[in-house]
């Protein structure tokens, strides 16, 4: 049979030699990888056989063996699941395909070399980690349904064999050659049978298949056989009672079946009786995951009937705000054969999705309540998509009502308040909830209408995050009080000397309202309207909108998703006490359609944008027209 040589494709020439010559932190990971690769191609095959019977050829008993041995220096990993074909083994293995191996690339060098078991598992980069204690691996596969068998091999130096070869049944095995400090050293042996079996016990334990390894016993009269015995307990974790798991078993059961590699933040497992029986298995990652909010996330929980798998990344159970779940259900009540079609249809799961929503929430009020900085730790890593889930459910009162108390934003006086905090801390005259958007902190208290604000010791909520004026807004009011906007056109504090002050004004206006249209007809289109404010302490001028439009910041937001067609209504506000008012009059004096009058107007303008971030359309000609004003 010939043998093809070919050339790994260039990311994963790059992360083998990562692999190879980079620094470790738990050189054991390999072992864990190359276990957890075989129960899921097991889990492959299962779930194939659900609909198509026939491709498990009779064998229905699913087994991994692992065989160490200290004479050829190897250990060997098999599994009768999936397996490959040719063609799968080279987009597999050759080439890495994932999107995140770049992201991957960029984490190493970030860490200056150092590879750890968070960064492998993240990427899902594990067949690799063989490579670690290995100087070459050697990969037999056969595709279940198939008769045709592939070897494949490979050093870890920039290519790799193929060739056609015989294996008697489905499944893969991968044989490593290990490294000469991976052979009876003191601290790692992995060709003693001892220490690979309390590996897998340490690491493997709740694999659902059968982990068996070969022991040599000796009878009385020194008789040596060999005893096949399985070495780890397969009982899955959530069919036993709480009261007898321990905290670092439910870590070490996420690390293996859902590759989390930090002590979760929350736990949740929960058992239900009665109409609809089921058991759920929860978990809140340490750490969001780099795609949490992109398209090619995969969301859903792992679904189980009796303790069978039947289906991984069933999404139906929790609303997509609750994606950052990780986990599992169990339910009796749940066919071996459901697909995702009848699921989306199926009562069972309707309710047992409502108890497990109702169930995290109560128990992140309780965090809340009871453990303010975990809640905040949370909040960081996960508090968009809560605000994603008040936006999807804008015309849902229930569902709005179900998270508004656990919303938390920066505000000019605390660094995280709840609504409910913020309210609390509202003197008796105020009957808004005042918020302002913008890029950061440092932005928002720069704005012009944030100095009144001070003046009057009035608390403003930031907006610093774009999902947060939508959630804001869908949300609309928070105990009887409604969210004001310090940027809309209808802002003003409701103290009497704020009423008072605005009434002027407003007859300021009345003697002024020729030049206001002038300089909105001067301004050409770029505002809807022009008009004078009570909001404004020093600053000259700042810009507002409509009441019931898009505001700047969704204009921005949407302008950055490629969609420019989203603006917002312009008003142009002006300060009747500033100087420079008193020279726009003068101007406007001299005649509304001279020059000077219609650059002043630009100028007057262009600085309400810079204020809000936004840059003038023709940045060069503001700027002459700056440096003729200058000199003059």
């Amino acid at each position: 049979m010939s043998i093809e040589t070919l050339q790994f494709q260039a990311e994963t020439k790059r992360l083998l030699d990562l692999v190879i010559n980079s620094i470790y932190t738990n050189k054991e990971i390999f072992l864990r990888e190359l276990i957890s690769n075989a129960s899921d191609a097991i889990d492959k095959l299962h779930f194939e056989s659900l609909t198509n019977r026939e491709i498990l050829g009779g064998d229905e008993n699913f087994e991994i063996y692992v065989i160490p041995d200290a004479e050829t220096k190897t250990i060997t990993i098999s599994d009768n699941g999936i397996g490959m074909t040719r063609g799968e083994v080279i987009s597999n293995i050759g080439t890495i395909a994932q999107s995140g191996t770049k992201a991957f690339l960029e984490k190493i060098r970030e860490s200056e070399g150092k590879i750890d078991e968070e960064l492998i598992g993240q990427f899902g980069v594990g067949f690799y980690s063989a490579f670690i204690v290995a100087e070459k691996v050697e990969l037999i596969t056969r595709r279940a349904g198939e008769n045709s068998a592939v070897k494949w091999a490979s050093d870890g130096a920039g290519e790799y064999t193929l060739e056609d070869t015989e294996k008697n049944s489905r499944g893969t095995t991968i044989i490593l050659h290990l490294k000469p400090e991976f052979c009876g050293g003191e601290d790692f042996d992995f060709t003693n049978i001892y220490t690979v079996e309390n590996l897998i016990k340490k690491y493997s334990d709740f694999i659902r298949y059968p982990i068996k390894m070969n022991f040599e016993v000796e009878d009385a009269d020194k008789n040596k056989t060999v005893e096949v015995r399985t070495v780890n307990s397969m009982q899955p974790l959530w069919t036993r009672n709480k009261s007898d798991i321990k905290p670092e078993e439910y870590e070490e059961f996420f690390k293996h079946q859902f590759h989390e590699w930090e002590t979760p933040l929350e736990i949740f497992h929960t058992k239900a009786e009665g109409t609809t029986e089921y058991t759920a298995l929860l978990c809140i990652p340490k750490h969001a995951a780099m795609n949490l909010y992109y398209s090619d996330y995969e969301a859903g929980l792992q679904l189980y009937s009796r303790h069978v798998f039947v289906m991984n990344k069933c999404k139906d159970f929790l609303p997509d705000y609750l994606r950052f779940i990780k986990g599992l259900v169990d339910s009796p009540d749940l066919p071996l054969n459901i697909s995702r079609e009848l699921l989306q249809q199926s009562r069972e799961v309707k309710k047992i999705g409502k108890a497990l929503e109702k169930n995290i929430l109560k128990q992140l009020t309780k965090i809340l309540k009871n453990e303010r900085e975990r809640y905040g730790e949370f909040w960081r890593e996960y508090g968009k998509s809560l605000k994603i889930g008040v936006y999807n459910n804008a015309y849902d009162e229930k569902a709005k009502d179900d998270l508004k108390d656990l919303l938390m934003f920066a505000t000019s006086k605390e660094d995280l308040s709840t609504l409910e905090e913020y309210v609390s801390r509202m003197p008796e005259s105020q009957t808004k909830i005042y918020c302002a958007t913008g890029k950061d902190k440092a932005q928002i208290s720069q704005m012009p209408q944030m100095e009144l604000l001070r003046e009057r010791g009035i608390e403003v909520l930031y907006l610093l995050d774009p999902v947060d004026e939508f959630c804001i807004e869908s949300l609309n009011k928070y105990a009887d009080k409604e969210f004001q906007s310090i940027t809309r056109e209808d802002f003003s504090l409701d103290d009497a000397e704020s009423q008072k002050t605005k009434s002027e004004v407003e007859e300021l206006a009345k003697s002024h309202e020729n030049l206001l249209k002038d300089v909105a007809a001067a301004l050409n289109g770029a505002v809807s309207e022009v008009r004078l404010t009570p909001n404004l302490k020093t600053g000259a001028v700042c810009l507002s909108t409509g009441v019931n439009g898009p505001s700047l910041n969704m204009e921005k937001t949407f302008a950055a998703m490629n969609n420019p067609f989203f603006k917002a209504q312009r008003i142009l506000e002006l300060n009747p006490n500033h100087a420079l008012f008193g020279k726009l009059s003068g101007l406007h004096a001299l005649g509304k359609d001279t020059p000077e009058f219609k650059n002043f107007c630009e100028l007057l303008y262009t600085q309400a944008l810079l204020i809000e971030g936004i840059m003038p359309d023709n940045p060069v000609e503001i700027a002459n027209k700056i440096a003729d004003l200058m000199a003059k």
